[in-house]
């Protein structure tokens, strides 16, 4: 993925190519290292995945009593302003929820102990799945072959990638097998679903980087390549099984930081950039002058993005798009997940077996070295 980033997918080249990069690894660092302090204790997980979000939510409640009353720092919030829209709360506390009932059954609390619990992990992936599912579908709806305004002020390009992408989400969560047969590790460590093993993990990063490609354009280069390398890193070295929480857990620390430090990653309507290593897509062909020429053609000269101009419509023909790179990786986001979604249910024909209730891949390494650090109840 690494290498077609640097030309076929981001603008990582020029003035601005280190600091771009250097900060991309720093994010993947960041991330990996957060990962390790909430799942290694406890402690560090209620830190994380509790008191974090409760402070956090009471800091969102005050921004929006805030705005709602027309306070001027509310207004001015960064938060307020790039991230008002439904997309981000609704991932930040659905992934925030996940690691919650992560924790939940590795460490046996309450009904994280009960046989009847064990789903919820295929529960709550399935459920931000569906969120990002609908953010693309959204996508094609307003912006049909047209860029179009989002209530972030990211103006998103919508087409057949949506579509295509949206299917293979759905098809995705088709995709996650034995939603009953999740363990704690020997450790005490991890939660541990063996039969989500590289097939899994190769199929859901190729759909959640088209997504984030398709949807998060200006914070792709992060949340779409850093943030998906993260966990995988972590369960292809020395995590295996635990995937889905690495996952969950990176997601949620990615989505707090960037709630409340949305500038770390944004590019302005006047086509200017907080920080150097702020990288776009090659959707935007002259990069930030792209979108600056887009608030000037939609006759935008609001500094804040208001009710009245969200949803915003611009004509290719008026500014130039180039979409192909997110039509390439969406349709292979959809025929790879076509492809493991036919091969789990050979696996199964043939060895007479419900795929949802009974493990598919016992025949991978992945699979074995992952039940080998597994409490089987």
């Amino acid at each position: 993925m690494l290498p077609l980033a640097s030309g076929l997918f981001f603008q990582v080249y020029g003035e601005h190519a280190l600091a771009q990069w250097g900060m991309m690894l720093a994010v993947l660092v960041g991330l990996i290292l957060f990962n390790e302090f909430a799942r290694r204790t406890k402690a560090g997980g209620i830190i994380t995945f509790l008191v974090i979000p409760l402070a956090l939510t009471i800091y969102f409640l005050a921004i929006a009593i805030g705005a709602r009353s027309g306070a001027a720092w509310a207004l001015k919030n960064p938060t307020h302003v790039y991230m008002a829209g439904w997309f981000h709360y609704a991932k930040l506390y659905a992934a925030t929820a996940g690691c919650i009932g992560f924790m939940m059954i590795k460490y046996k609390w309450g009904i994280g102990a009960k046989h009847w619990f064990k789903p919820f992990p295929f529960i709550i992936v399935a459920i931000n799945i569906l969120i990002a599912c609908v953010s693309d579908f959204e996508s094609a709806v307003n912006g049909w072959n047209q860029w179009w305004l989002t209530a972030e002020g990211v103006w998103q390009y919508g087409g057949w990638h949506n579509v295509f992408n949206g299917v293979a989400g759905l098809i995705n969560i088709f995709c996650m097998t034995a939603w009953w047969n999740v363990y704690s590790s020997k450790d005490g460590k991890d939660m541990i679903w063996a039969d989500m093993t590289w097939v899994y993990i190769l199929v859901y990063d190729i759909w959640n980087f088209a997504y984030t490609y398709n949807c998060l354009p200006t914070h792709s280069w992060y949340c779409g390549i850093a943030l998906l390398l993260a966990p995988t890193v972590a369960a292809l070295c020395w995590n295996r099984g635990g995937w889905i929480q690495n996952r969950a857990n990176t997601l949620a620390i990615w989505c707090m930081f960037a709630q409340v430090f949305p500038l770390f990653q944004e590019t302005f309507m006047n086509g200017k950039q907080w920080y150097s290593w702020a990288t776009l897509p090659v959707l935007y062909p002259e990069g930030a002058d792209t979108i600056s020429k887009l608030y000037e053609v939609a006759g935008i000269s609001s500094t804040t993005v208001t009710p009245e101009i969200i949803g915003t419509t611009v004509d290719p023909s008026l500014v130039a798009a180039n979409p192909t790179m997110m039509l390439v990786i969406s349709a292979l986001a959809l025929v790879t997940n076509c492809a493991a979604l036919c091969w789990i249910i050979a696996i199964s024909k043939k060895r007479h077996i419900n795929p949802y209730k009974e493990d598919v891949f016992t025949f991978q390494k992945y699979y074995k070295d992952s039940m080998a650090r597994a409490v089987v109840d």
